[in-house]
């Protein structure tokens, strides 16, 4: 049974609401203030707390205040006939699930009592990750127990005790500048600089100068002379990220510093010669742009003495609950609050999520989701995901109930072409039509006739198509 606590001096409200929740699974408490409801509260145990802004003595925001200091996770929907913006907003940050209006909405207040009813139940089952990790590893925001993220800390180890350059590859949002300052902060320079430069962030007339530096004249508004980032990284690390975004000349000054630890300045004719680590990081496949003449081959070698590949997101699902952990309490610790809790439900939904964009983009929907939660837990419902909704539930093809949602389509149409962009030595279509068309015929034990139908091609079509692909019975019946 649903326990509500309705706190309103007004005898028409009280009346109201018995009307309205007259119900067998619902049991209503009535209090005439702030002070009768918070001392009703420990007895009852409400699982929803109804409360009036304006009422004689403690008013509704203050009784609010007392009563989350009092129980952190009671969910509160705070209503007034005085509605205005600066009590509505302040209500929120004070915690309250959601704010009414009076005169009542009956099917409005009823569906948002259910709601809030809802999320006070999926409060109970909230599942707590603890950390696995060393609080090192958590302040440097490394975080993976996964085998792809084991392997990558076992290179940064072996890269430790040495000067070697590295060159750490992934797509966009993996991590890479992080693993960057991993091999750093484990290295025996970790008592001079580091220095990370994004090379695609800085137009390329500029970029020179800013890693080189220049002298005075050298080109309009050189009104002095300036010290690039190499010098001042001497003895230290050098992190260049996005390096495939660089000029073949400045690559070439890159290769020279690696060679022989020497450069000179933009307009300068005399050597400086530098110790510096250097460490880069493309999201490009360097090889490629090697063979069609846009990444220097010798550079190219250079960098790649010790390569350090990052997963992306969708290689290592296992880190997923423990990435969220880590960016609960980052988030916390931000905000000088307690961490807010996420329910089995959310977290289920995020590790089956695709993850386009990674861990970074994990990291914007668990902050979008603490703004977004109205109580201290998350909810599926606070969370979204690409293009603005949640994930689908099943990826898959349209039953042949009716066609999959345009949403729903549109999701999963991006997160396959996300996907097909990494697939360059793979024919993307037919690799996904074969796909769909195995699942199908698993779906079906084998029938066709169903498979068919759930495809939406006729019998005949399917019958090529499984020629075509060399489906066997065995791949068709796992």
């Amino acid at each position: 049974m649903d326990k509500l606590l309705l706190i309103d001096d007004e005898a028409d409200v009280q009346y109201s609401f018995r009307r309205i929740f007259d119900q067998p699974d619902i049991e209503l408490t009535t209090a005439n203030s702030g002070e009768e409801g918070l001392k009703l509260l420990p007895k009852v145990k409400p699982d929803l707390v109804i409360m009036d802004v304006r009422m004689g003595g403690m008013n509704g925001l203050e009784a609010l205040r007392r009563l989350r200091q009092l129980n952190a996770k009671q969910m509160v929907i705070m209503m007034t006939a005085y509605g205005t913006t600066q009590t509505a907003i302040e209500a929120m940050k004070l915690g309250a699930y959601d704010y009414l209006l009076k005169p009542f909405d009956v099917p409005r207040l009823k569906q948002l009592v259910l709601d809030a009813l809802k999320a006070a139940r999926d409060m109970k089952q909230v599942v707590s990750y603890e950390p696995l990790l060393e609080s090192e590893d958590y302040d440097l925001g490394v975080v993976g127990r996964s085998v792809p993220m084991q392997n990558v800390f076992k290179v940064i180890g072996q890269l430790a005790g040495s000067d070697a350059t590295a060159l750490i590859t992934g797509e966009s949002g993996t991590g890479k500048e992080l693993v960057a300052r991993a091999i750093y902060h484990h290295s025996k320079r970790s008592d001079q600089p580091f220095l990370a430069i994004n090379c695609a962030a800085i137009p390329e007339n500029l970029l020179e100068s800013e890693l080189f530096g220049h002298e005075k004249g050298s080109f309009t508004g050189a009104a002095a002379q300036r010290i690039g980032k190499f010098e001042q990284c001497d003895r230290g690390t050098i992190f260049l990220d996005e390096i495939g975004d660089m000029s073949l000349a400045t690559q070439a000054k890159i290769l020279r510093v690696l060679q022989s630890g020497t450069f000179e300045r933009v307009g300068g004719n005399q050597p400086v010669k530098v110790d510096v680590r250097v460490i880069a990081a493309t999201h490009k496949p360097l090889e490629q742009a090697v063979t069609d003449k846009q990444f220097r081959e010798d550079l190219f070698y250079r960098l790649n003495v010790v390569r350090i590949k990052v997963p992306t997101l969708r290689d290592r699902p296992d880190d997923i609950p423990l990435l969220i952990n880590y960016f609960l309490k980052k988030f916390a610790q931000t905000q000088g609050r307690p961490p807010k809790s996420i329910s089995p439900a959310a977290v289920e939904m995020l590790v089956r999520f695709y993850w386009p964009g990674n861990v970074r983009e994990l990291e914007n929907v668990i902050q979008r989701a603490i703004v977004m939660a109205k109580g201290d837990v998350i909810l599926p419902g606070n969370i979204q995901l690409e293009g603005g909704s949640a994930a689908p539930k099943e990826t898959g093809v349209a039953s042949a109930a009716g066609p999959a949602p345009a949403s729903d389509l549109e999701t999963i149409g991006r997160t396959l072409f996300q996907w097909a962009r990494g697939q360059s030595k793979l024919k993307v279509l037919p690799a996904i039509e074969r796909e769909l068309i195995i699942q199908a015929l698993v779906e079906t034990n084998g029938n066709q006739v169903q498979s068919a139908k759930i495809l939406g091609i006729t019998r005949a079509t399917l019958r090529k198509r499984i020629e075509k692909f060399k489906i066997t019975q065995q791949l068709a019946i796992k």
